[in-house]
């Protein structure tokens, strides 16, 4: 049996005898909280059980690496949408230590596309029509700066409200050990939540 054909299996069986009753909950998240990280296998349970998260805590948004690139981006437009529709009022960027993002190989990356089929033609299209793959497929150096960059891209976002808290933290992936990189709190002055 194929993953598909398990997957339709076992949910069939969750939907018949009503497994999913402990999980109901509302769109809106109950402790207000937006958290961008990682999509590492790693921390699809021990991330949510580390931070005291149950269904329904929190919004997740994942990504490799968990990083904003870019104000403009996915990423950023999830945040907004979470704080403005979804009634989250707290951002949390988590990275993790020992990351695949840390250090990564664009052209290696490039390199295995071309191996698995992608043409060269359409490399070059998309290099020549202005697409940067490296810039693109980057990862980061050092774990601390990228959430440090992501918290700084989120938090002088210019769509963002006034008094979000946008925090830095960072997972041991083994251990769920968390460390702060950065205190939301302390960088609005621990001014009061404006709602």
């Amino acid at each position: 049996m194929n993953n598909l054909d398990s997957i339709f299996a076992f949910n069939r069986q969750f939907v018949c005898e009503h497994s999913y009753e402990p999980y109901r909950t509302t769109r809106y998240p109950d402790k207000r909280m937006v958290i961008v990280t990682c999509m590492d296998t790693r921390l699809t349970e021990l991330l949510p059980k580390a931070l005291n998260l149950r269904n329904g805590d929190a919004k997740m948004i994942k990504n490799a690496g968990g990083i904003v690139t870019q104000p403009f981006g996915n990423i950023a437009r999830s945040v907004l949408i979470a704080i403005y529709e979804l009634q989250a009022d707290e951002v949390l960027i988590i990275g993790h230590r020992d990351c695949g993002m840390t250090g990564i190989n664009p052209e290696h990356i490039v390199d295995s596309m071309l191996e698995r089929g992608v043409s060269e033609h359409t490399v070059h299209t998309l290099r020549s029509s202005g697409i940067d793959l490296m810039r693109w497929l980057r990862g980061f150096n050092n774990l601390k700066e990228s959430v440090e960059n992501s918290v700084r891209i989120i938090s002088n976002h210019p769509l963002l409200p006034a008094g979000v808290p946008v925090h830095g933290l960072i997972i041991d992936s083994e251990t769920g050990e968390l460390e702060l990189v950065t205190d939301g709190y302390a960088a609005l002055g621990n001014k009061p939540l404006m709602f």
